[in-house]
């Protein structure tokens, strides 16, 4: 019995293997995207070293794009320094991580309930579902994949009640990603069912106290939002019934859904509200004879907390990535729910044609991750229009990049046209730098001067408003004004690499060699791989 028992989880390890494979290999065939994977990776002077101790260390004292993620931070790093810049070994790695978290989901369960094929069920589910997609095929989004990975290894060994891995696996999954913080309730809901163990608070007294750390750590650098209280409360529970829908009904997903200007309706968030406490009643009331019910939507609701923007949010409603480990919850609810309800047959028949057709919305879904164009177009066919001038703006630089002038700018425009709030000040900034830039490749200085003011003006404490501002007064041979609007965005910014490099040439054109020899030495203390400051100073120095 124990022998068969084995080959049938190595089956269906293989078969989870195989199914993430034919949903997310396609992955190795795509590009970066111009959704913060430059941030993360291709323009972070750290990650593209390698693996460094300098790097190392700043990954532990500086947050990126706002959130502390150390370990995310090192794992790009190693990626950098096996595969370079090559995005084919970037998301395989994603795609080997999503394997493993989906086959330890599998085997966690399986030992936990004794249940072989609904702990399969669960498993395949979490695997290709399309709202996975996001996390996996995101380079940014090693976050999920890492931080999945560490959630499974501490529920693996909470359940073996190894209090040395336990915590260890836990700390490494908070440097991963912080929404890993309310991973010490789902270990209480596990001792409910189905472990059954007499345990509380006491024992898992560290474990919170990581919580509280990572917490803490996490609010400190975050952006705060610029809505009320009381309006992301109400998107919060609009968030959690709508991540309920595209769980059954997983269409028009796309890459950002904006938080709706004036907050969700209110009768939006009184209907969700009420379909909320419903179903807390009925699987609390359900408790006794059917312990998964409380133990599933708890453990959906617990993990989704962190991300629903209670505390902080940007300028998202919601987002697919936030369902990678919550959603687990409802699959647990559901396939135990259905398993005892309908016939085996019946039931069997239902889960292949679900994770087939999973399958297959999650290969398309797949495919519009495959570069920065068709990203943002199926972004902008999702959402209603003129809602947020980000997917114009990203949009246009994709085309920008491919030398689509004329089509980069209508888009630039229609992000300028989008109403303007202290919110999207920023953006609304880079349409008028990239629109500016546009204008300079087309040779209509004038007009690209007139958009780099334009930029300042509607973002003075921005370096790179400053920063091409300056370009373009150097451009037309203002020298004294351009080196005093790169001088403002140092100020702003004292370890702008790209700015100190352009003062230097700026210094150099002047006459200037030994201010010009200091900025381009900074440029390479910033970042050692920036070729182009390195040759001006083996120029200057033959």
């Amino acid at each position: 019995m124990a022998r068969t028992s084995l080959t049938a989880n190595r089956v269906v390890c293989v078969y989870l293997a195989g199914l993430v494979w034919a949903v997310f290999g396609q992955t190795l065939r795509q590009q970066f995207v111009n959704f913060d994977d430059g941030g993360y990776v291709y323009n972070n002077a750290e990650v593209r070293q390698g693996l460094a101790l300098q790097g190392i260390a700043r990954a532990f004292t500086h947050p990126v794009l706002a959130l502390w993620t150390p370990l995310t931070m090192i794992s790009h790093m190693v990626d950098c320094q096996l595969f370079g810049l090559a995005p084919a070994g970037h998301h395989l790695v994603n795609v080997l991580l999503h394997m493993a978290t989906a086959i330890l989901l599998f085997l966690v369960l399986r030992e936990t309930t004794g249940a072989l094929w609904r702990s399969a069920f669960v498993a395949a589910v979490f695997a290709i579902h399309p709202l996975r997609v996001e996390s996996v095929a995101w380079v940014s989004e090693r976050k999920d994949v890492l931080s999945g990975l560490f959630f499974m290894l501490t529920l693996g060994a909470y359940v073996r009640r190894s209090f040395l891995l336990t915590p260890l696996f836990f700390a490494l999954g908070l440097l991963a990603k912080p929404m890993l913080v309310t991973l010490p309730c789902v270990l209480l809901l596990l001792d409910y069912w189905p472990l059954k163990r007499k345990t509380g608070f006491p024992e898992k007294a560290p474990l919170f106290a990581l919580s509280l750390a990572a917490g803490l750590a996490t609010t400190t650098v975050a952006a705060s939002s610029s809505e009320t209280l009381v309006s992301r409360a109400g998107n919060a529970l609009v968030s959690c019934v709508t991540y309920l829908g595209q769980m059954f009904f997983p269409a028009g997903l796309a890459a950002l859904y904006p938080f709706p200007s004036g907050g969700q309706p209110f009768w939006k968030v009184g209907a969700a509200a009420l379909l909320l406490a419903a179903l807390s009643v009925c699987f609390f009331l359900r408790r006794e004879k059917q312990p998964y019910l409380l133990t599933g939507w708890l453990w959906y609701l617990g993990m989704l907390a962190p991300v629903l923007g209670i505390v902080q949010m940007g300028g998202e409603a919601h987002a697919d990535r936030y369902t990678y480990l919550p959603q687990i919850g409802i699959g647990i609810l559901i396939t135990w729910a259905a398993a005892e309800r309908l016939p085996r047959r019946v039931s069997a028949a239902l889960a292949i044609v679900a994770v087939a057709a999973l399958a297959v919305c999650a290969r398309i879904q797949t495919s519009y991750w495959n570069d920065s164009e068709s990203l943002w177009r199926r972004a902008l066919a999702c959402m209603p229009r003129d809602v947020s001038a980000l997917p114009h703006l990203n949009l246009g630089d994709a085309l920008l990049g491919k030398g689509e002038l004329d089509a980069a700018m209508e888009e630039f425009k229609r992000g300028l046209a989008i109403a303007p709030t202290p919110a999207n000040a920023r953006l609304r900034a880079d349409c008028h730098i990239d629109l500016g830039f546009a204008f300079l490749q087309k040779k209509r200085l004038d007009e690209a001067l007139a958009q780099y003011a334009m930029a300042v003006q509607t973002k003075p404490d921005y370096p790179n408003a400053r920063r091409s501002l300056a370009g373009a007064l150097r451009e037309e041979g203002r020298l004294d004004e351009a080196i005093a609007q790169y001088g403002k965005a140092l100020e702003l910014d004292p370890n702008y690499a790209e700015a100190h490099y352009n003062l230097a040439n700026a210094l150099l054109q002047k006459g200037d060699v030994a201010g010009a020899t200091r900025h381009f030495e900074r440029t390479l203390q910033l970042d050692p791989l920036f070729t182009p400051a390195r040759d001006a100073l083996a120029a200057l120095n033959p």
